[in-house]
């Protein structure tokens, strides 16, 4: 049988690919939606009766385009919806949760120093979080704050950030990062899901039968939408952030997550004035560095009341044969930048927040130490540690000795 962990990488990196394709098209169509609508120009007698048109010119043609307020006079025979960009990044992206963080509750999600939770008890959290969310989210766009959009907006800051520290309480760095992320991916797909496409599909059965479509739909869908806008950009920083320990293994990432939406406001600020013709804000550039600035500055903050990992090591890997080989091997060839405090010059933080300093760590991260050090060469980059071949295959079969004793 063929290596299940292997397997199961090249499965996240599958998945992952596709979010990542899925993310670019359902990005890529709102920022240009949302630009084109902005930019069109209102100031025409259009004998079609359309609200604005805008000319544009892309790949050798020329494009002219025009929106109607609430829709035109007659269906037309083939209509073009834009729905599946979000409805895949969203299950994709569910996909990758399910299979990075629930699959690798134990050293992805959970962190005993914080919460002392079973696997199924994250797990649960996890998923209900991302139901709960929406539903508030929903309930205060539906209420008379449908009608104040910046309250509304302000009160959707509030809510996020509330969510990002309870997720800080529970939850590793990590996984922090990520649930808000798809917490906010979430609310992004549920509009379109349950509120965009049904409020389109009532216009277009008007039209159908002959009546006039009432224009509050359109402007519902228009609200919804428009707050996915502004999330787009956090949500694009959440995605990466588990690249970047700097971001999510501090005390502070929560805050350095709520700043993120604040960057996320103002730069779409500047690009929707832009759009819209109604001025070029170069202000919010200033704002977004002063924040990115402070962003920087929370990473390395000093950090209060962290508590110690265990002492000793536990598990399947840390009894296999060979573990006593494997540990000298790592704390010898990889402990120099995966510490604390890294030996290497000029590195900072340890990479993606992985320390190896003791037994318990190498324990605990013994599938990426197979996958990036005795499978592959990833690690040590460039083998700047000099690690043996005859060392690589010692961590491969001190791995596949704790696969076989689990």
């Amino acid at each position: 049988m063929y290596d299940l962990t292997v397997l199961m990488a090249w499965g996240e990196f599958a998945v992952r690919w596709v979010h990542v394709i899925t993310a670019i098209a359902w990005i890529g169509s709102s920022f240009y939606f949302i630009a084109l609508d902005l930019g069109l120009h209102r100031d025409r007698n259009l004998e079609s009766g359309a609200d604005g048109e805008e000319w544009q010119v892309h790949g050798g043609g020329f494009y002219h385009v025009q929106k109607y307020l609430v829709a035109p006079e007659t269906m037309p025979d083939h209509l073009v919806w834009f729905k599946w960009e979000s409805y895949s990044t969203w299950l994709s992206g569910a996909a990758m949760l399910m299979l990075v963080y629930w699959l690798g509750a134990e050293l992805y999600l959970i962190d005993p120093a914080k919460a002392d939770l079973a696997i199924w008890q994250g797990v649960l959290i996890s998923a209900v979080s991302l139901t709960v969310g929406w539903l508030v989210y929903d309930f205060l766009c539906k209420s008379p704050l449908g009608e104040q959009p910046t309250v509304l907006m302000v009160l959707l800051f509030v809510l996020l950030i509330v969510m990002g520290w309870g997720y800080n309480q529970i939850f590793t760095g990590r996984a922090m990062m990520l649930h808000l992320g798809a917490f906010t991916a979430t609310i992004m797909t549920a509009n379109v899901f349950f509120i965009i496409m049904p409020n389109q599909r009532i216009v277009v059965a008007d039209l159908k039968a002959g009546r006039a479509p009432d224009p509050k739909f359109g402007k519902i869908a228009k609200l919804r939408s428009t707050h996915n806008n502004y999330l787009t950009l956090p949500v694009i920083f959440l995605m990466l952030s588990n690249h970047y320990p700097l971001a999510f293994a501090t005390q502070y990432n929560w805050l350095i997550a709520a700043l993120v939406f604040l960057m996320g406001v103002t730069i779409r600020h500047y690009f929707n004035s832009l759009h819209a013709r109604s001025g070029n804000p170069h202000w919010t550039w200033a704002v977004t560095v002063l924040l990115f600035i402070l962003v920087a500055w929370l990473s390395t903050a000093p950090q209060f009341g962290m508590q110690a990992e265990a002492a000793e090591p536990r598990g399947a890997f840390a009894e296999a044969e060979g573990f006593e080989q494997v540990t000298d091997i790592v704390l010898g060839r990889c402990s120099m930048c995966h510490a604390a405090e890294p030996a290497w010059d000029g590195m900072l933080w340890p990479p993606k927040g992985v320390r190896l300093e003791t037994p318990a760590q190498i324990a605990a991260q013994a599938r990426l130490i197979y996958l990036q050090a005795g499978l592959s060469t990833a690690m040590p980059p460039a083998n700047v540690s000099w690690i043996e071949p005859g060392e690589r295959a010692a961590i491969v079969a001190w791995y596949r000795a704790g696969v076989a004793a689990n």
